[in-house]
């Protein structure tokens, strides 16, 4: 990601600095310095990839010559504290090729310095952080004195005011982001987006081991290692005065990448924009006593929750501009419009199904807005297809956008929408060119990555012309980097249309098991997998790797016409992964003679038949960050690769090197993509978001690799690839949902407030689909039915629409036929379950593991039991496991009792009070049983007991709302008193518990 970094100083003698030695550094050269009388060498400092001495017009031509300029400088200063240069130092957009990066720094330097009459020593470096990762920046000294051709004259007063400094890093920023935008590359640097919205903030990046040694220690350093502690620290000090004299500042620039905030969050920020605790307490006053602070009330974990005034105002215009969209209907389509449109699309094979084409009449109807949620594979692009035929036939013209290039190239390429990235779009607006009218669609894709502020830009815009945009995406795919769920939350105020029949995998099971993941349920689809030989497990990463490896180069030796991709969440392991795949290949003669190159991430060896990933969009070669493509020809100069659509690229590597192996990528790089085999090495890293677009890139098939260093079981992969780490908005806190909102879900209560709207404005129709799913305590007992003595959980509480299912408002008598059937198909969908489960058990206890016949008939009535009692396995595997003569009973028709446990499952699920009773009653029993254990010498009972106290300690880390609800039960589990420590850590250290690695921090 690019960085904004652009940093003023003076270089003089008060300072004990020479303009030689400073030039000399800087260039990496030999100069001798006069005035001392010595050499000033610093030919061995290596890193500099341009250098230049760049002059006005008026300025004698001998000054092109380093030494000569800055010795003159020294000459013509004579007082002991003279400041001899200004320096300008400035990150350069590490996207940049260095072609790239040098001309843009050339164009800045003579545009703002040259052209004001300043004679500027340029020298650009490109040199490496510790990561591997380049850092490219550019050093300018200035002379800061007027120049004619007889030399030096008076210093000009006006270039040392803070409006041109201001002027420089706005302009530098222009700059940048204009030429990023011309490159057709995503990124942007921050500083213009950050001063739009009023926060002049100067963001910093690491400043390196040995800078911080030298600022932590304060030992003795030269060059840029001091230079950089203490620009660090400057920098730091700048802020957090900018800060303190406008504290709206800091919380917008806190808002940037997080809708809401916490204390905490806060506390971090004000550490990194201050020098010294004095001035961090003055940062953290001032922000909290801003007028601009909006305070939402406690989270789950027990910690205040914030927001600002303006972060509401973003989400205040785009939801004002949805509703005006979504009020207006200006763009329908005629009947013979769409059917004309189908009718080509099955003419050339392309059948939609019953979801896709309701989603087709949806988007095509008059509303200026449509929203379409798909699950990844269903054919959101196909669909866009067909819809776009009848658009263009109603005379409109249809636009698409996403917000990355490789998005807008598959948007493109799958729905013939001509795209390009929301950057792209954005700056020819601002330029006068591309604006939209009244005979406009705007397809925007993957809505979900978009953030609020700029899908309220670009619904605005479109609502102010009149135009009608569709909205594609599926919000529990990767979420957006920036703040805010703009997406989900429209979504939630204007639902749409839904499609979830999978398409992309060719088997029904794996596409069942894709809808899973999507409606979160990872358990359950990697349980499926696993029943199919798909989940393998290693003693430890490194061998999880070496496996993965070795089934990918059976896999592509066996089907070599397939296409095959290896995913994983770190760079780091891209990298391992990618030297390994291609040892196999060079082992197996699959590759000709290696070039060793070096490229935008270091020295890389390439050879014709590599696999490749072009990493940075290029109009001119017509590729886009994350193109794959296979190497035809490589020397020490150029590439040739043909990419997977067939065409033959052709590039000098000092015009492009944005270039990369590409056997192995990123999950985030994958989203969109759709390969016929998949491989995947999970990490701890991973959550629900990044391992259901891992597992649904494929058409036939996918294997997940782990090691038990990572996930010491399958219970801590699971719970692990499940987190949920999904936005919020800030109104998500103002706004309670009539069925259960955002806010409450994260633990900020309002339960009456639910409970009172349903009553009010719950449809009859909404109703009627609660109807059978009643509690069975509301009706007479029945041999073989489902029945509970306990209540329905209150209404208001539930969270999915799954749940919402789950509540129970009877309009009917259980006399009417309908739902007596609908009571015995549940019936037998639980008694199916329970001979599944009481299977497993009985081949358990002999000692043995379940064997594929079983898990595969588990999940079939798994699935029987889901589509008839949504959660109806989940919850009944939980009673199971508390009590497995529940399921030998239920197995042989005695349902009784396991249908009052599955119901108590059920509201200890939905009702956080009742899963802290649940709690609290577990924790006390485990204690006593430690205790009695200890006191028997039976040490390994007592270590289990203690595992399990120290797993159920560390769950609430992934459960806030229950620790919410337990903050008040501290006497109960053994708390006497405040600590300052979150419970599941107070819990852990009150009884000596370690929740270390193998506590289950890695999950």
């Amino acid at each position: 990601m690019a960085i904004y970094h652009l940093h003023v100083k003076v270089i003089g003698r008060k300072a004990g600095s020479s303009a030689v030695a400073s030039a000399a550094y800087r260039s990496a050269s030999r100069l001798r310095d006069e005035r001392l009388g010595r050499e000033q060498d610093f030919s061995g400092k290596r890193g500099v990839v341009h250098s230049e001495v760049m002059l006005p017009e008026s300025a004698p031509a001998g000054w092109g010559d380093r030494e000569r300029l800055w010795n003159a400088v020294e000459a013509v200063e004579i007082r002991k504290d003279a400041q001899l240069a200004r320096e300008v130092e400035f990150a350069i957009p590490r996207e940049l090729t260095e072609t790239q990066g040098i001309e843009l720094a050339r164009d800045f330097v003579h545009g703002e310095f040259v052209g004001l009459g300043m004679v500027a020593d340029l020298n650009v470096h490109w040199d490496k952080d510790e990561d591997g990762m380049p850092k490219p920046h550019a050093h300018v000294m200035l002379t800061m004195r007027a120049v004619d051709e007889n030399g030096f004259g008076q210093k000009v007063r006006d270039w040392n005011r803070t409006e041109m400094v201001e002027r420089w890093r706005r302009r530098w920023a222009e700059l940048a982001n204009e030429r990023l935008t011309e490159l057709d590359i995503d990124a942007r640097i921050d500083h213009r987006s950050l001063e739009a919205q009023g926060v002049p903030l100067e963001p910093q990046s690491q400043i390196g081991a040995p800078s911080k040694r030298i600022e932590v220690r304060g030992i003795a350093g030269e060059g840029d290692e001091v230079d950089r502690a203490e620009m660090h620290r400057e920098i730091a000090r700048n802020n957090g005065a900018r800060i303190i004299s406008d504290p709206a500042i800091g919380l917008d620039a806190v808002t940037q990448q997080q809708s809401t905030f916490t204390r905490r969050d806060l506390a971090r920020f004000a550490h990194r924009h201050s020098d010294g605790l004095d001035q961090f307490n003055q940062v953290m006053g001032a922000m909290q006593e801003a007028p601009d602070l909006v305070e939402l009330g406690k989270d789950g974990r027990g910690e205040d929750r914030f927001t600002t005034r303006g972060m509401i105002e973003v989400e205040q215009r785009l939801h004002r501009a949805a509703e005006r969209m979504a009020e207006r209907q200006r763009h329908a389509v005629r009947d013979v419009d769409r059917q004309a449109a189908l009718a080509r699309a099955e003419a050339r094979g392309l059948v939609l199904s019953g979801e896709q084409a309701e989603a087709l009449a949806n988007v095509t109807h008059g509303h200026d807005l449509s929203v379409v949620l798909g699950h990844a594979g269903t054919g959101k692009s196909a669909m866009l297809g067909v819809a776009r035929e009848a658009w263009e036939a109603a005379g409109f013209g249809v636009r698409g956008v996403a917000l990355s290039g490789i998005a807008a190239e598959n948007l493109e390429g799958g729905s013939g929408i001509a795209s390009r990235t929301i950057a792209s779009l954005e700056h020819g607006w601002e330029q006068g060119r591309d604006g939209l009218t009244n005979r406009d669609v705007l397809v925007i894709d993957e809505a979900g990555m978009v953030g609020t502020r700029q899908l309220e830009r670009v619904l605005s815009r479109a609502a102010d012309a009149g135009a009608k945009v569709v909205l594609v995406g599926d919000p529990q795919q990767l979420q957006a980097i920036e703040a805010g769920a703009a997406f989900r939350s429209i979504h939630e105020r204007h639902s749409g249309a839904e499609i979830g029949e999978v398409r992309r995998q060719r088997e029904h099971w794996q596409r069942d098991a894709t809808r899973d993941l999507a409606t979160g349920k990872v358990g359950h689809a990697l349980e499926v997998y696993r029943v199919h030989g798909m989940v393998h497990e290693a003693p430890s990463r490194e061998q999880a790797r070496g496996d993965l490896i070795e089934r990918w180069d059976r896999d592509r030796k066996t089907s070599p016409d397939l296409s095959r991709i290896i995913l994983t969440h770190t760079n780091d392991e891209v990298l391992a992964l990618n030297e390994a795949a291609r040892e196999r290949m060079r082992a197996a003669g699959d590759l000709g003679v290696e070039v060793r190159v070096t490229v935008d991430r270091g020295a890389r060896t390439f050879a014709s038949g590599d696999r490749v990933m072009f990493l940075q969009n290029e109009r001119g070669l017509d590729v886009k960050n994350g193109t794959l493509g296979t190497m035809e020809q490589v020397s020490a100069q150029s590439m040739t690769v043909q990419t997977d659509d067939g065409r033959s690229v052709r590039f000098d590597l000092k015009d492009y090197d944005r270039i990369d192996h590409g056997y192995a990528a990123t999950i985030h790089k994958a989203q969109g993509m759709t390969v016929d085999r998949v491989h995947v090495l999970a990490t701890p890293g991973m959550d629900a978001h990044s391992s259901y677009v891992a597992l649904s890139r494929h058409r036939d098939g996918v294997d997940l690799h782990h090691g038990r260093d990572d996930f010491a079981d399958d219970d801590r992969l699971v719970r692990a690839l499940s987190r949920h780490r999904a936005k919020d908005m800030a109104s998500d806190y103002k706004h309670a949902d009539p069925v259960r909102s955002y806010a409450e879900r994260r633990g900020i209560s309002f339960r009456e407030r639910v409970v009172e709207i349903l009553r009010k404005v719950v449809p009859e129709k909404l109703r009627d689909m609660f109807d059978g799913l009643r509690s069975p305590a509301d009706v007479p007992r029945q041999d073989g039915e489902l029945r509970s003595e306990r209540q329905a959980p209150e209404r208001g509480r539930s969270s999915t629409p799954a749940e919402r299912r789950e509540i129970e408002v009877p309009e009917r008598t259980v006399a009417e036929e309908p739902e007596a059937e609908a009571r015995r198909v549940r019936t037998r969908a639980l008694v199916r379950h329970a001979r599944a489960v009481n299977a497993i058990f009985a081949t358990q206890d002999t000692g043995a593991r379940a064997n594929p016949e079983q898990l595969k008939e588990l999940q079939t009535a798994r699935q029987a039991f889901e589509a008839v009692r949504p959660y109806g396995s989940h919850d009944a595997e939980a009673a199971y496991k508390q009590n497995p003569e529940l399921a030998r009973e239920a197995a042989i028709g005695q349902v009784g009792r396991a249908v009052r446990a599955l119901q108590l499952e059920t509201e200890l699920r939905i009702d956080p009070s009742h899963r802290a009773d649940r709690f609290v009653e577990r924790w006390q029993k485990l204690e006593q049983t430690s205790r009695s254990l200890y006191q028997a010498g039976d040490m390994t009972g007592y270590k289990a007991t203690r595992t399990a106290m120290g797993d159920m300690a560390k769950s609430l880390e992934r459960d806030p709302q229950l620790e919410s609800m337990l903050a008040s039960r501290k006497q109960d589990l053994g708390i006497a008193c405040e600590s300052g420590r979150r419970l599941g850590q107070e819990l852990a250290f009150t009884r000596g518990i370690d929740l270390g690695r193998g506590r289950g921090l890695g999950i």
